[in-house]
């Protein structure tokens, strides 16, 4: 049976809603829990589809957790998807902040709260890791994006340029790249049609 439009929107809000409430770190945190949700419990996207959705998610201006859920609650159901994904995953968010701003004036003071985020922070650590992990399976699948690979990654680390420049000159890459292999295998068709 079909799912229906008003149904995908009520469960985007409550999965996104699920996945800001318990997930620290931010955007790149989020990676594994939205790909699990969305491609491998409810089939709503492929695979190599939500890969391309985070590589637009993060050469686009504003936050990355929110920018997730604005793209895939638009690709699952339309602008309301849209709408209802980004409510869910900034909710929580929203009301965290609010009742710590409200309630507990030194929050990050208090002895068990520092060791809470001590924990957090090495959790989100391991959950960034395998967000790379996974989307590096799907992403680099050849030795032209092993090499645009590597040289991002030591651009960023090494070289300290920035994130906006080095996806730019990998675009350039990608577009140039598949333009010359375009023109070899339509130059190698027309000799083969020639014999």
């Amino acid at each position: 049976m079909k799912e229906s439009r008003l149904s995908r929107i009520k469960k985007l809000f409550l999965i996104f809603f699920k996945i800001g409430a318990f997930t620290f770190g931010g955007g790149y945190a989020m990676i594994p829990f939205i790909e699990k949700e969305i491609v491998e419990e409810t089939g709503w996207i492929e695979s190599e589809d939500i890969v391309d959705i985070f590589a637009v998610v993060q050469s686009v201006p504003g936050v990355i957790a929110v920018n997730s859920a604005t793209f895939v609650g638009y690709r699952v159901a339309g602008f309301l998807g849209a709408l209802a994904a980004t409510l869910g995953v900034a909710l929580p968010s929203f009301i965290i902040i609010s009742i710590i701003a409200l309630f507990l004036y030194n929050f990050r003071d208090y002895p068990l709260v520092k060791e809470a985020i001590k924990g957090i922070n090495i959790g989100v650590v391991a959950l960034m890791i395998s967000a790379v992990v996974r989307l590096g399976k799907k992403s680099v699948k050849n030795p032209f994006s092993w090499i645009i690979c590597i040289l991002s990654f030591f651009a960023l680390v090494l070289l300290d340029i920035s994130p906006i420049t080095v996806l730019l000159v990998s675009a350039i890459a990608g577009l140039a790249y598949c333009f010359i292999k375009s023109r070899r295998t339509l130059d190698t068709a027309r000799k083969e049609g020639k014999k």
